[in-house]
């Protein structure tokens, strides 16, 4: 299956960009491993003007410098020192979008998926939440800033689709502190899918 191309994630509005993400394969090879599984829930951060983003106001720190590349790379940060959080870097160049992958329904590498998860059979939290399906996938810093066009950290599209009424527009989870901004419907994910997070990592 193609990869997605660069134009792909420089497309200027995030929150459609998250609902296309939805049912996209995320892969990782680490150490010659392949795991993978499809995307069943995403979230959007538009840059300067959203209060839940780490790039609102235009901030710029070590850690939001990888935001403000072109479209097409990873953005992986630690959450409350313990999850690694994997977004996808969206927009073209000095415009700071994001999309955080919240949910994935696994596919190859089951095996590797739960050793990494220390679970001894497949249940949905193996998965569910973006903390959660970084550990299934060996996702930590090490992947932040790669190329999503190279061979450690990809998206391919596999030609899964969903109508409109098999997606769910709602809140965003955690970002209480943004206010106003946490109201709006940039949450999206697959109607009935098990692997759709809680309101929890």
């Amino acid at each position: 299956m193609a990869k997605l191309p660069y134009a792909f994630y420089q497309q200027l509005e995030v929150t459609q960009l998250a609902e296309c993400l939805l049912g996209k394969k995320l892969c990782t090879l680490i150490d010659g491993k392949l795991t993978s599984g499809i995307v069943v829930e995403t979230e959007a951060y538009r840059g300067p003007e959203d209060k839940a983003s780490h790039a609102f106001g235009g901030r710029f720190t070590e850690r939001t410098r990888v935001m403000y590349e072109p479209g097409g790379l990873s953005y992986v940060y630690l959450c409350y020192g313990i999850h690694s959080l994997f977004n996808v870097v969206t927009a073209p160049a000095g415009m700071p979008h994001a999309v955080l992958v919240r949910g994935l329904e696994p596919l190859d590498g089951l095996d590797l998926m739960l050793k990494r998860r220390n679970m001894s059979f497949l249940k949905p939290n193996l998965t569910a939440g973006p903390g959660a399906l970084s550990k299934a996938l060996g996702i930590d810093r090490q992947l932040n800033a790669k190329d999503l066009g190279g061979d450690e950290i990809w998206i391919e599209d596999v030609g899964i689709g969903y109508a409109a009424n098999e997606i769910v527009a709602g809140p965003r989870i955690g970002v209480d502190y943004a206010g106003e901004d946490a109201l709006l419907p940039w949450r999206y994910y697959v109607k009935g899918n098990s692997f759709v997070s809680k309101p929890h990592l």
